[in-house]
């Protein structure tokens, strides 16, 4: 990822520097998830160091279960399948509570359709949350099964819905490895972020927004800005439906 001076990257799915794009200086602030972004956002592709195992419920989240991430891999984009002009939502269940998600099937089509499709074969399940941003950006980075910010489905597709793309807190967006690299990493805004339109928008939260809020204010577990969230944050089951 291209890490320019005064800018916040969001880094996703590949293993190189994640494209969440932040200064220098923001960057050792923030270690963004896995997406490249030209402000303050997420890329993937940028390997974390592991921090050693904690469990943490002072977020009001239970202990993360022991279950594994099926690491599926596909080496291709899945077909269209989904409706365009049909309401998908989005359920995440997590072990700090539900957070409910109306897809923008319309304005993002191949993210929701990716999305959808993931979901449908479990990829998401049992899955951490392996980054947390609470300065510069506000974001918590999902979707990864290895939970370092470089794994993805083994397939990339186009960005989308760019135009005019703003991130204000209950946004849900892509991370990425610089244009055209979508995985299977994404973000969850729970606060007002500054970020270039880099990153797919694709959904926005209508439920649990208090939910991040909570993993957020109990920070990051090496006391930065930018890591691994203290809050042990496992994806248990990810489902969606159509409206």
């Amino acid at each position: 990822m291209n890490t320019e001076p005064h800018a916040h990257t969001i880094d996703g799915d590949i293993a190189r520097p994640r494209r969440i794009r932040l200064d220098r200086k923001a960057l050792r602030r923030i270690s963004l998830l896995g997406v490249t972004v030209a402000v303050a956002v997420l890329v993937t592709g940028r390997a974390q160091a592991t921090p050693a195992p904690r469990l943490e419920t002072a977020a009001g989240c239970n202990p993360a279960a022991g279950a594994q991430a099926n690491g599926k891999q596909w080496p291709t984009e899945p077909a269209l399948t989904i409706d365009q002009n049909a309401a998908y939502t989005a359920n995440l269940e997590t072990n700090c509570g539900t957070i409910t998600i109306a897809l923008e099937a319309a304005r993002a089509p191949h993210t929701v359709n990716s999305f959808v499709f993931l979901a449908g074969e479990q990829y998401f399940d049992n899955t951490k949350c392996h980054r947390l941003t609470t300065e510069g950006i506000f974001v918590l980075q999902c979707g990864d099964p290895t939970a370092k910010g470089t794994g993805g489905p083994g397939y990339k597709f186009a960005d989308e819905n760019l135009a005019g793309a703003t991130y204000p807190a209950g946004t849900v967006a892509m991370a990425n490895a610089g244009p055209n690299t979508n995985g299977s990493q994404f973000f969850l805004v729970y606060k007002d972020s500054q970020l270039p339109p880099s990153y797919t928008p694709f959904g926005r939260i209508t439920g649990g927004l208090d939910v991040l809020g909570n993993i957020a204010a109990a920070g990051v577990q090496d006391g930065s800005g930018d890591g691994a969230p203290a809050a042990d944050v496992s994806l248990n089951t990810v489902s969606t439906s159509r409206g």
